[in-house]
């Protein structure tokens, strides 16, 4: 049994050794935890803030409480305590405060992937960094959420419910890169290097509150072929009004969020998931602003975010 065990550490070990000797590391460097958002700049946040015309502001983020339907096994739940005031304490003598204790996961609601989400079967995540080596208990030691700078970009909203013409894409629809060029060229947005590219399919808006149920267990999406489109187009962030971006069920079986590899793992790619675009649609607002500071807990893999979009 002993020789077993031994026989198969080591056939372990050279499988995680061979994946990290083929592993090709980013073109961004070997010690890069931000992918794509080296792109910004200062000139590419100057021209960013140029769009600002009206100075009319929307929040991309939604509200989330314990109700909020999310990816299993995910959940929240708030606690608000007095500390130090049961039975008439008062720790002051001149207030009375509350504070708020948490208990549950940061991948709920609008959220922002960071690139230590994703890995490929083997363990290997974005610039060949393996689990074995950045995954810990008390959180990542490479590809935390604390390593994301703030991101000032253009963002674009692509209006995919509008190019089908319904005001909700169904579950398990998907679009194809033609539909999205198709879509650029109609709203004159093409997409350009170092965008944040946000997808309207309507399914937030239809769903989140008269079917949360359904809302959460499929959704339209993105094809793969489209993740590669925003690949090539060298973007810096891309999201939906979807909690994941890619459809559900998958274009191909077998292959769930394959959109989260090539984006993440692949291209380090960032993903915001949950965007609240409805009103921006309405107001056919499909070029802004994008401003995000996300909390900056250290090695953190998602985080709850409210995004800003300033027009």
């Amino acid at each position: 049994m002993k020789k077993l065990v031994l026989l198969f550490g080591v056939a372990l070990g050279a499988t995680i050794v061979h994946a990290q000797e083929e592993c090709e590391h980013s073109k961004w460097g070997a010690d890069d935890q931000i992918g794509n958002l080296n792109l910004m700049s200062a000139d590419t946040v100057l021209a960013a803030a140029s769009l600002i015309k009206e100075g009319k502001v929307y929040s991309l983020g939604i509200a989330i409480d314990s109700t909020t339907p999310a990816f299993a096994p995910r959940g929240l739940n708030l606690y608000v305590v007095q500390p130090g005031q049961q039975h008439e304490g008062q720790p002051y003598p001149n207030m009375t405060y509350n504070d708020d204790i948490i208990s549950g996961w940061f991948g709920i609601g609008s959220q922002l992937d960071g690139l230590g989400h994703i890995g490929d079967p083997d363990g290997m995540y974005y610039n060949c960094n393996h689990s074995v080596d950045i995954a810990t208990v008390t959180g990542l030691t490479k590809l935390g959420i604390e390593t994301v700078p703030p991101i000032v970009a253009r963002g674009i909203i692509l209006d995919m419910a509008a190019h089908f013409g319904v005001e909700s894409m169904e579950a398990g629809q998907f679009f194809t890169v033609e539909d999205v060029q198709a879509v650029e060229e109609k709203q004159g947005t093409p997409i350009q290097e170092g965008d944040v590219v946000l997808f309207h399919t309507g399914w937030t808006d239809a769903k989140l509150v008269s079917e949360p149920d359904v809302w959460v267990a499929a959704e339209p999406g993105q094809s793969e072929e489209v993740a590669s489109y925003l690949v090539s187009k060298n973007v810096a962030a891309a999201g939906a009004d979807t909690w994941g971006l890619d459809v559900v069920p998958p274009q191909h079986e077998g292959r769930p969020f394959q959109g989260h590899v090539i984006l993440l793992q692949e291209n380090g790619i960032f993903i915001l998931e949950t965007m609240n675009t409805g009103p921006l649609v309405r107001d056919g607002a499909h070029e802004f602003l994008f401003v995000l500071g996300q909390a900056k807990v250290r090695g953190a893999v998602q985080m709850y975010i409210n995004p800003v979009a300033i027009l």
